[in-house]
């Protein structure tokens, strides 16, 4: 578990594996919140666990390529699952984010509206960003 681990992991994850190969500025744009530098350091972890592979390509401006592996494909059941449950189980009203009450008879209390995701990933305080986002959109 210690290799998919840390704020935006997860997340790098879903995008590599909803849109495929991606570079460095499509992520920043898909994670508003995160710093470069701390976009970097996830990115090298993942890296390092064989989790994605980074292809660089002798140009200028410098372009980077960031794509799953097949050991990071093989999370994909893992990730979708933990989607699927913050879309059934997690609320967002405004800046908040809250857990649907559960109610006699049914799993989550509330049912499903198509026309919009619940969002289940906090923003970081401060950063000026509503807190409750939505990273993980289909």
């Amino acid at each position: 578990m210690s290799f998919i681990d840390g704020k935006w992991k997860g997340v790098i994850l879903y995008h590599l594996m909803s849109e495929g190969i991606l570079r460095f500025n499509e992520l920043r744009r898909r994670l508003p919140s995160v710093t470069p530098r701390m976009l970097t350091r996830q990115l090298r972890e993942l890296e390092e666990a064989a989790l994605l592979s980074r292809t660089v390509f002798p140009v200028v401006p410098p372009r980077v390529d960031y794509a799953l592996t097949a050991r990071g494909e093989s999370l994909k059941p893992v990730i979708m699952a933990l989607k699927a449950w913050g879309d059934e189980n997690v609320l967002c009203d405004g800046d908040r984010m809250t857990l649907k009450p559960i109610t006699a008879g049914t799993q989550t209390g509330l049912t499903k509206r198509s026309e919009w995701q619940s969002y289940w990933y906090f923003s970081s305080p401060g950063s000026g960003n509503p807190r409750c986002r939505s990273y993980l959109r289909s």
